[in-house]
């Protein structure tokens, strides 16, 4: 399995809940306005604003949050967003890509070369390791949408190209150019889902032991807990009797 998603299932688990969640409002109500900014501030007429709402709605975001996020897109509060893309090498020579929405794009750019050199990586160029990577549609399904043949069968009547379901869920995959049109479908299908986003899908991946492993998880970790970053991609991979070790610490 994919070192980001394995990641994600242990800091999961470990808690911190509370703090996460207030972290990932405001996160997702930045990306509402940006999105709004972007297009019109209707999501039947925006397709990125309407899978920001879904994403929002879907970790029980209030409504007022939502509200007011859409409302900044069109007020004179000042605060304009940067998209920025910073790439490079963790430890182990794992590859890492950090997407941001910053208004502040030194701030940022030095927060995120801090967290590399910290974690005895390297921030790199523009494009130094994106070349390693696949922009593909990603819409996860929580394991009550339905057992893996019926989420097979509805991913491939959307017109998905791939599923992957274990016991923490379902993941669709789908070229990126066609993922509103694909998460419509399986909306129609399944309900909605738990995340519908373009993300950055490894070609290939680093095998890492367990020290290599525990240093690329605090380096995602401290670039995650950054204010800007909304997104933070690794292509590491562990075996199990590594992955049971980490989850057991």
């Amino acid at each position: 399995m994919a070192g980001h998603s394995q990641f994600k299932n242990i800091m999961h688990r470990k808690g911190r809940q509370d703090a996460v969640r207030s972290k990932m409002f405001s996160k997702l109500a930045r990306e509402i306005t940006v999105a709004a900014k972007m297009g019109v501030p209707d999501p039947e007429m925006n397709a990125r604003l309407r899978l920001a709402i879904q994403n929002a709605k879907a970790v029980s975001m209030p409504k007022d949050n939502i509200a007011r996020a859409v409302s900044k897109a069109s007020g004179n509060d000042g605060e304009n967003y940067d998209e920025v893309r910073y790439e490079g090498y963790g430890p182990g020579g794992v590859a890492v890509i950090v997407e941001a929405l910053t208004d502040n794009r030194n701030r940022t750019a030095s927060n995120v070369r801090a967290a590399f050199t910290k974690a005895g990586g390297a921030l790199g160029e523009t494009n130094s390791v994106s070349f390693l990577w696949d922009r593909t549609g990603e819409i996860v399904y929580a394991p009550k949408a339905g057992d893996a043949d019926k989420v097979m069968e509805a991913a491939i009547e959307a017109g998905a190209d791939d599923v992957v379901s274990d016991e923490d869920g379902h993941t669709i995959l789908c070229a990126f150019e066609s993922l509103n049109e694909v998460s419509k479908a399986l909306e129609a299908a399944l309900g909605e889902a738990e995340s519908v986003k373009i993300i950055w899908k490894p070609q290939t991946h680093v095998p890492v032991d367990e020290d290599r492993a525990t240093s690329v998880m605090k380096l995602v970790a401290t670039l995650e807990d950054d204010d800007d970053v909304q997104n933070v991609y690794a292509n590491f991979e562990v075996d199990d009797e590594t992955m049971a070790k980490l989850s057991a610490a």
